[in-house]
């Protein structure tokens, strides 16, 4: 049981991570992947890089369970 609860709370920091990290993504305007969402905001649209957003998230849990160590 110990061992669902660790993947769930792994699951839900990357995800976070993803949410926090989506802005500072969109900054950069990468290629759009299936998978993004498409937001209309003052007649502009807007693509959240979702793909992005959660790789960017994974690579500093990485980083950080790397360093950690």
């Amino acid at each position: 049981m110990h061992r669902i609860e660790k993947t769930v709370f792994l699951l839900l920091v990357l995800v976070g991570g993803a949410v926090f990290l989506a802005p500072i993504v969109m900054a950069f305007e990468p290629a759009r992947m299936p998978g993004d969402f498409i937001m209309t905001y003052n007649k502009q649209q807007l693509a959240i890089p979702v793909f992005w957003s959660l790789c960017a998230s994974g690579g500093l849990s990485l980083l950080y369970l790397f360093y950690r160590r």
